[in-house]
């Protein structure tokens, strides 16, 4: 390993990309299931985190007919 690298304390902030975005309510929906299944209460950060990333999100129903 000769390739030189700099510090990390010496690199610039990585910029954040986009903004985030709330859950849609399928993915609350399976965010809360999967945190009653593993016996919590309400769903946390890694429910959440993982809701976003392997559920689709789908649009709401209440919102496809306010559109119409």
């Amino acid at each position: 390993m000769n390739k030189k690298t700099t510090a990390f304390w010496k690199r610039p902030k990585p910029g954040k990309t986009k903004p985030s975005k709330p859950l849609a309510p399928n993915q609350l929906e399976a965010a809360k299931a999967r945190a009653e299944a593993a016996g919590r209460r309400y769903p946390n950060l890694v429910d959440n985190a993982w809701a976003a990333r392997h559920v689709l999100a789908q649009p709401d129903r209440d919102e496809e007919q306010a559109q119409e």
